[in-house]
């Protein structure tokens, strides 16, 4: 890592003539409103005397990385530090790629921060949060412009430490080879822990202690704490049916398993309290609050609401001051109520009518997204209206019929979703959109063409209450793709061939009714996208190899549709999987078995695994009519075991609390 002594120049200069050549060159500016730039060495006047410096990456376009909560989130937590500096970079677009390749009299120009436009290799950590895996390309383009070595065994003792977090980074061993660590769970306090052992290791003169090098030791130190995760460390072997037999750590002291980190008392940690303001549009142009973590609804297929357990919630009162902290320090006139399933937040109906008093007569619109049908409302709908327009409401019935919604364990009915419905039409709205997925265990042709049946039925029930022709329903299908950590992750992925026949056997019988057909719009994208993410959301070490060599091939930004090439892929799998007894099919439709040790069993998430796979059970049970078990919410019921709350040492925290949300006066 670069010494103190050394504070890199800021690339800008060299960047600025070029920036009339690329598309939207202010993403590449830097500036924005509650950003932050500090002095290279603002660790030095502290009792160590020694900084810490972390470059924050999501590793996506500034537009869509710009609004992420969690980069926000750690880029102040670490700021608000005066012995550390956080920065921000971004995926670049292959324009600006160019731009950096191509450089000037003095080289390339490298990888850079948008905050202080400092190379990103000068930091000592380079933090990537990952929400999908089809991120891992562009993470690799990111070190390779930084000048950083793209596989952690050729990086030296000049090279930050590389460090994956974010939901994807649960199954970090498809990018195992070009992590120097990830972290499973919560950030907020882990990247603290992580900056108080880098600085501990400099102030001690970056020792190498019994390792090879200056830079093991400090991953070693990282490792034993038991919350780091530090892929050298640990041997993975394969048996002859091309399985992993054994991972096993290679270094004293390092755990068997490595621990997720949850965050308990969410009111403790009112972040982001200054969001930041892009200077270029964005993919959402709101300030959001986070109402609560986690979530205990259950359903099989949610990777999201099975790592982030136990549910914790922000307090009412929290929740107002953070609303009116943010639009104050920001000026967004939207606000955007975020959870899992915000709706269930136990004090719902008392925050949305105390902000819509609040802010009744301002510019101010709140929202929540995607709303479970059952967790509905028409009165929680009208407050968040009331200052706002009545645009859309969004529900995710999940299945296409009800048998599926029983096997995924989404407990909605189809009459739930019609009574619903017709509240929301006959209280003015106009639209409503539908989420599906295709593609789910044990799924037939005929649950998805039953979507159809709904669709026309939601249009019907509309016509029927509001009295009017012009009431559209938006069904919008996503593949599903099997996830670790969750009761499905032992399923078998359907194949991209089946998806898209699915899905235009469903298209086709929308458009050829007459009398509903042009009121239902219908949005899908088609399968193949979905079973590279399987390979990348289950693949082992091994797929390493498959990513680096789709890269080489010129690999950018795989998560848009326009830059996504599976032809790229699967010729990437053949070439890189050779020889080796495993191919595509073999990480994504195959089933696997109770025993197969799977790639991220020893990184632990809590929940217990005999547990995953009685669920898995339970939904094999309901698929075959052999059972109708029904998983309720934890929060309301005796607990059913799921390993979390023992094994985290953590609780369920929720309301209600009886307070008032705001002591503010209504303007």
């Amino acid at each position: 890592m670069p010494g103190p002594d050394r504070a890199p120049e800021s690339v800008f200069p060299r960047l600025e003539p070029r920036l009339p050549s690329v598309s939207k060159p202010i993403q590449y500016v830097g500036g924005e409103l509650n950003s932050t730039v500090k002095e290279w060495d603002c660790g030095a006047d502290t009792e160590s005397g020694e900084t810490v410096r972390w470059a924050l990456m999501y590793p996506d376009a500034y537009e869509v990385g710009l609004p992420n909560q969690g980069v926000q989130i750690l880029y102040e937590v670490l700021n608000e530090r005066d012995w550390i500096i956080a920065e921000r970079t971004y995926a670049v677009w292959p324009d600006m790629e160019r731009v950096l390749r191509e450089g000037d009299e003095q080289g390339p120009i490298p990888q850079f921060t948008v905050d202080g436009h400092r190379p990103v290799r000068s930091f000592d950590v380079l933090g990537l949060s990952f929400s999908t895996e089809l991120g891992y390309t562009n993470m690799l383009n990111a070190l390779d412009l930084a000048g950083i070595p793209l596989h952690a065994i050729d990086r030296t003792d000049d090279d930050p430490v590389v460090l994956a977090g974010g939901h994807a980074a649960f199954n970090p061993e498809p990018i195992a080879d070009f992590l120097d660590a990830a972290v499973l769970g919560d950030g907020e306090e882990v990247v603290l822990a992580i900056s108080e052992v880098v600085r501990e290791w400099k102030a001690e003169g970056r020792p190498a202690g019994a390792m090879a090098s200056p830079r093991d030791e400090l991953l070693r130190r990282l490792a034993v704490s038991g919350g780091v995760y530090v892929p050298k460390f640990y041997d993975v072997t394969y048996g002859p049916d091309g399985a992993i037999a054994s991972v096993v750590p290679n270094v004293p002291g390092v755990p068997f398993r490595v621990a997720k980190h949850t965050l308990m008392d969410l009111d403790a940690w009112p972040y982001p309290a200054k969001p930041l303001v892009p200077l270029a549009e964005t993919v959402h142009e709101r300030f959001s609050v986070e109402i609560f973590r986690g979530c205990t609804r259950g359903c099989r297929f949610c990777q999201a609401g099975m790592i982030t357990r136990p549910v914790r919630e922000r307090s009412i009162e929290t929740i107002g001051a953070m609303v009116e902290n943010g639009i104050r320090s920001t000026g967004f006139e939207e606000v955007g109520l975020l959870s899992l399933s915000s709706a269930d937040h136990t004090e719902i109906g008392e925050v949305a009518k105390g902000l819509a008093d609040r802010y009744e007569g301002q510019n101010v619109s709140l929202s929540l997204p995607s709303t479970r049908v059952d967790a509905f409302n028409i009165n929680l709908a009208n407050e968040f209206s009331r200052n706002g327009r009545r645009s859309g409401l969004t529900f995710a019935p999940e299945g296409g019929s009800e048998r599926m919604r029983k096997v995924i364990n989404k407990m909605v009915t189809e009459e739930d979703l019609i009574r619903t419905v017709a509240a929301a039409y006959s209280h003015g709205w106009r639209q409503v959109k539908l989420y599906f997925m295709c593609g789910l265990p044990t799924e037939t042709d005929d649950d998805v063409l039953q979507i159809a049946d709904l669709a026309k039925r939601v249009i019907a029930k509309g016509r029927e209450v509001s009295g009017r022709n012009d009431v559209r329903c938006t069904v919008s299908i996503g593949g599903f793709v099997p996830k670790p950590h969750t009761p499905f992750q032992w399923a078998a992925q359907l194949d991209h061939e089946t998806t898209d026949d699915r899905l235009r056997k469903l298209r086709d019988l929308v458009r050829e009714d007459k009398k509903y057909g042009r009121a239902i719009g219908f949005r899908y994208h088609d399968g193949k996208p979905g079973t590279i993410e399987g390979l990348l959301s289950r693949g082992d070490r091994r797929v390493g190899r498959v990513i680096e060599q789709v890269w080489r091939d010129g690999g950018r930004f795989d998560g848009w549709s326009e830059h996504f090439s599976y032809e790229r892929w699967v010729a990437a799998a053949e070439q890189a999987l050779a020889g080796t007894g495993v191919d595509l099919d073999w990480y994504t439709t195959r089933e696997r078995g109770y025993d197969e040790v799977l790639p991220w069993d020893h990184l632990d998430s809590g929940l217990d695994k005999d547990w995953l796979w009685a669920d898995w059970e339970d939904a094999l049970a309901v698929a075959d009519g052999s059972s109708d078990v029904e998983v309720e919410d934890c929060r309301w019921t005796p607990c059913y075991d799921c390993g979390v709350c023992p094994t985290m040492n953590t609780d369920i925290q929720i309301g209600p609390t009886g307070r008032q949300l705001l002591p503010l006066s209504v303007v």
